[in-house]
C-alpha cells in the first residue's frame, strides 16, 4: 500500500476496517457495509490512517475487556463474599474469648452466668428451707433474683426495680419504669441492666439507682440481658435481637429472628445463641451479628438454652428437646429452596433420604409440655416439664428420675453441689436431691411460682405471684 500512488484515494470500511478504492459502494471484503458516507483517504495517508485505527481498536478492546473484568470481579464478588461470610470462617471469625460470667460467691445475671448453667459447683452451704426474710411488692414477681456484692436485683409486674440489702431484705432504691418488669438484670461493672415490658432496655448505678441510659425498642423487652466485652446482648418483641455498648446505650448491630425473642441470650465462644418464636434458633457472631446458623425446633421455644461442653439444649412448647452443634454452619440454601426439593424427591422414592439438618445432634421427647429450660451438672440435665422435675442422663438420653409437683413447673431448676431448687405453680419452692430424686424439703408462698430460684452463700432468693421476694436458708 506504500507503493499507491499518490492521486490514488481509498474508502475505509467501518465494520471490517480495511482499504477499499474510491468509487466502491459496498465494501468488497466484507461484503454489507456501504462506504458512500465514509471520508476519502489520500494514498499517502492510508498507511498511516490504518494503523491508528489499529491502535484505537486494540485501546478499544482493551477498556472494554478491562470493564468486563472488573464488573464480572464485582459481581464474583457480590456473590462469594456473602457466601464465605454465612457459610464460613474464612472472612469473619468469632472471638473465642468472648465470655463473661459472674464472679465467684456471685450470681449477677439470668441463670448464674453466660452459658445458662443455673449451677454455682459445689458448696457446702446448702440452704434448709427456713425463712431467713420476705419483702412484699405491690404486684406479681416473675423476674429472677441477680445477686452482685451485698446487694439483690429483681423485677416486678408493679413495674419497679428492686435493689434489697441482702442480709436484711431492706430497701436501699427502687427504680420505675412505664410497664411490668419480666426481666431477670444483669449486673456488671456497677451497672444495671434489665428490659421492661414498656419497650425499653435501662441501664441504672447499682448503688444508687440512677438512670444512665434507656434505650427504646418501642416493643416489650422480657428477655434477661447478657453482658459481655462491653455489649449488652437481648431480644425483644419486635422480632430484633440487639447489641448495644454497654456504656453509651447506642446500637451497635441488630438481627432480624422472625419471631418475638423471650428466650435470654446465651453467650460463649464468641457465639451468641438466641431462640425465636419463629420455632428457629439462631447462632451469630457476638463481635458483628454476622448470622451463622439457622437450627429448627419445629415449634416455639419453652424457654432458654443452656450450654454444656459445647452442646446447645434447647427445648419447644410441645415437650421436645434438642441438642445442637452451635459451632456447624448451614448448608447453602438449606432452608429455602433446596431442603424441600430434596424431601419431595425422596418422598416420591427418586432421590435418598436428605442429611439431618445443620448442626443436629439427638433430640428426645421430655414431657407432654414443657415451659422451663434445660440446666446442666455433669453428665446429668433438669428442666420442669409438665408437673415434673426430670433429670435426663446426657450420655443415654434417658430419664433418670421423674419427681412430681402439683402444679406446672414453669420455673428453671438451680444447682448448688446436688441439690436441685425449683419452683412450681402450686406455689411451693422445692428442693431435691440431685442423686435420687427424694424431695428434700419445700416451702409454700403464697402464690404460684415461675420465677427460677437464685442461690448465694447458702441462702435461696425466690419471687412468687403473690409478690413477695423470700430469702430461705
Amino acid at each position: 500500500m506504500s507503493t499507491s500512488p499518490e492521486n490514488e484515494f481509498w474508502l475505509i470500511c467501518p465494520v471490517c476496517h480495511k482499504p477499499n478504492p474510491e468509487g466502491t459502494k459496498y465494501c468488497k471484503h466484507c461484503w454489507g457495509a456501504a462506504l458512500g458516507s465514509q471520508k476519502k483517504v489520500s494514498g499517502q495517508d492510508l498507511e498511516r490512517v490504518l494503523h491508528e485505527r489499529l491502535i484505537a481498536r486494540r485501546r478499544r478492546k482493551t477498556i472494554i475487556w478491562s470493564v468486563f473484568g472488573v464488573a464480572f470481579a464485582v459481581v464474583l464478588a457480590l456473590i462469594i463474599v456473602p457466601i464465605l461470610l454465612t457459610y464460613t470462617d474464612v472472612l469473619s471469625s468469632p472471638p473465642r474469648a468472648l465470655n463473661t460470667n459472674s464472679l465467684p460467691g456471685e450470681w449477677a445475671m439470668f441463670r448464674h452466668d453466660l452459658s445458662n448453667s443455673g449451677t454455682t459447683g459445689t458448696s457446702n452451704a446448702i440452704p434448709e428451707g427456713t425463712l431467713k426474710w420476705k419483702f412484699k411488692t405491690e404486684d406479681v414477681i416473675h423476674s429472677s433474683v441477680a445477686v452482685a456484692g451485698d446487694t439483690i436485683y429483681f423485677g416486678s409486674w408493679d413495674h419497679n426495680l428492686y435493689a434489697l440489702d441482702i442480709e436484711t431484705g431492706q430497701q436501699r432504691w427502687i427504680f420505675s419504669t412505664g410497664s411490668r418488669i419480666n426481666s431477670t438484670p444483669a449486673v456488671v461493672s456497677g451497672v444495671v441492666y434489665f428490659g421492661s415490658n414498656d419497650g425499653h432496655l435501662y441501664a441504672v448505678d447499682a448503688d444508687t439507682g440512677k438512670e444512665l441510659w434507656k434505650f427504646r425498642t418501642r416493643f416489650p423487652v422480657v428477655t434477661a440481658p447478657a453482658v459481655a466485652d462491653g455489649k449488652v446482648f437481648f431480644g425483644a418483641d419486635d422480632y430484633y435481637f440487639y447489641a448495644l455498648d454497654a456504656i453509651r446505650g447506642t446500637k451497635i448491630w441488630r438481627f432480624n429472628t422472625g419471631g418475638t425473642v423471650e428466650s435470654s441470650a446465651v453467650v460463649e465462644d464468641g457465639l451468641v445463641y438466641v431462640a425465636s418464636s419463629s420455632n428457629y434458633v439462631y447462632v451469630l457472631n457476638a463481635a458483628n451479628g454476622r448470622f451463622r446458623l439457622r437450627f429448627k425446633i419445629f415449634d416455639a421455644p419453652s424457654g432458654t438454652l443452656a450450654i454444656n461442653n459445647g452442646t446447645g439444649l434447647i427445648s419447644n412448647i410441645n415437650g421436645a428437646l434438642y441438642a445442637m452443634n452451635g459451632r456447624a454452619r448451614n448448608w447453602l440454601f438449606e432452608y429455602t429452596w433446596f431442603q424441600p426439593f430434596w424431601l419431595q424427591v425422596w418422598a416420591l422414592g427418586i432421590a435418598p433420604a436428605p442429611p439431618a439438618q445443620s448442626g443436629m445432634l439427638w433430640g428426645m421427647k421430655v414431657g407432654k409440655e414443657t415451659s422451663s429450660s434445660p440446666v446442666t451438672h455433669g453428665e446429668t440435665f433438669y428442666i420442669g416439664a409438665d408437673n415434673n422435675l426430670v433429670a435426663v442422663d446426657l450420655q443415654k438420653r434417658t430419664k433418670v428420675w421423674t419427681f412430681q409437683t402439683n402444679g406446672t413447673v414453669r420455673s428453671i431448676p438451680a444447682i448448688v453441689g446436688e441439690t436441685i431448687f425449683v419452683g412450681s405453680g402450686d406455689g411451693r419452692l422445692y428442693a431435691v436431691n440431685g442423686i435420687t430424686g427424694e424431695k428434700i424439703w419445700d416451702f409454700n408462698t403464697g402464690g404460684q411460682i415461675t420465677a427460677s430460684p437464685t442461690v448465694d452463700n447458702g441462702v435461696v432468693f425466690i419471687g412468687s405471684h403473690d409478690g413477695t421476694m423470700y430469702a430461705i436458708k
